[in-house]
């Protein structure tokens, strides 16, 4: 029988994805009186052993936080052709919003290298659970912990939880966050302001400050940084000041903590395909999505989760911290 304690816990997971489904109506509302027609079709640029999907996407928009089992087509996340190589056997990592996107891609490629995994997610079970199959594929042990980033107390006990389960941890991936555009400043609502910094801001922060009392040298912390805090975007005033502030988070703490040997890098993703953006953008501007990168299409994340292990793996990157590593799909990238 569940305790006390966790109907409560559940009923402010579920207030969380109420308010933030509420600031999606609210902004779905403004762009349905103002939706402006796409772009034409473009062909888009393989550089990979294999194919990976590129517009036009079907057209669909998920409800927030996103379940991932409901985009199509479904992201690729299981990287076929990484072999894993024990670059961090033994280790273990904790990942906030590891059930999904990135941080799902990051979870499996970390475990194939030797690390059993603790996952933070929000309220998207049967994608966590999912994730948790595959991570035990790979023959490592994982822990799902739902809850909210935003809570300090809640950040506290998840790691607590994954010492207590594991012994230990070693590695810190920062990637929960939340993103709803607006066209205008004008739209941004003081509640829809507050859920982004809060989610993005200071879930890293408490996630961090968590995490460090448990780091020995040879730790480290990986932040999921963004195109947008490199360049900005007019449609993302919130997330991309965010995204700014981790850049300039992970510098300041990378300076921190290096004297106590443990790194602290970001990785600023351009357009992604998960369930973040399907939860974001209408119908008819996700057809088009990624786009007008170089490659003319969004990344899949299992393109961006050997960039995770690189900085994770003190055999790859012991002599780099303080870094935001760009992977764009070109230049500037662009969404």
């Amino acid at each position: 029988m569940a305790s006390s304690d966790d109907i409560e816990h559940r009923k402010n997971i579920t207030a969380v994805v109420d308010r933030q489904r509420k600031i999606q109506r609210e902004i779905d509302a403004v762009d349905a009186a103002a939706a402006q027609p796409s772009g034409g079709e473009q062909e888009s640029v393989q550089a990979g052993l294999r194919r990976h999907p590129a517009p036009p996407f079907p057209e669909q928009h998920l409800s927030k936080p996103g379940v991932e089992s409901e985009l199509n087509p479904p992201p690729e996340f299981m990287a076929p052709d990484y072999k894993g190589s024990e670059k961090l056997q033994d280790m273990v990592a904790l990942v906030t919003g590891g059930d999904s996107g990135i941080g799902r891609a990051v979870a499996v490629l970390f475990a194939r290298e030797g690390a059993d995994v603790a996952i933070v997610y929000l309220s998207e079970d049967g994608d966590a659970e999912l994730t948790k199959q595959c991570i035990e594929k790979e023959g490592r042990r994982c822990l799902l912990l739902p809850g909210d980033v935003k809570d300090a107390g809640f950040c506290q006990s998840a790691v607590q939880r994954t010492v207590e389960t594991f012994g230990k941890l070693d590695v810190l991936v920062n990637n929960a966050a939340f993103q709803e555009h607006a066209a205008r400043i004008e739209d941004i609502s003081e509640e829809h302001f507050d859920e982004t910094i809060r989610t993005n801001i200071y879930g890293y922060f408490h996630m961090a400050k968590a995490a460090v009392p448990h780091l020995k040298q040879g730790a480290s912390i990986i932040n999921t940084g963004s195109e947008t805090g490199l360049f900005g975007n007019a449609n993302l005033l919130d997330y991309s000041t965010t995204k700014g502030a981790i850049h300039a988070f992970t510098r300041s703490l990378a300076t921190n903590l290096v004297s106590r040997g443990i790194r602290v890098n970001a990785v600023a993703p351009g357009p992604v395909w998960t369930p973040l953006n399907p939860a974001d953008k209408s119908a008819e501007q996700l057809k088009t999505f990624g786009q007008s990168t170089d490659m003319k299409r969004p990344a899949q994340p299992e393109e961006l989760s050997p960039a995770y292990v690189f900085l994770a793996s003190p055999v790859c990157s012991s002599y780099i911290t303080g870094i935001i590593l760009p992977v764009l799909g070109g230049v500037t990238g662009g969404a």
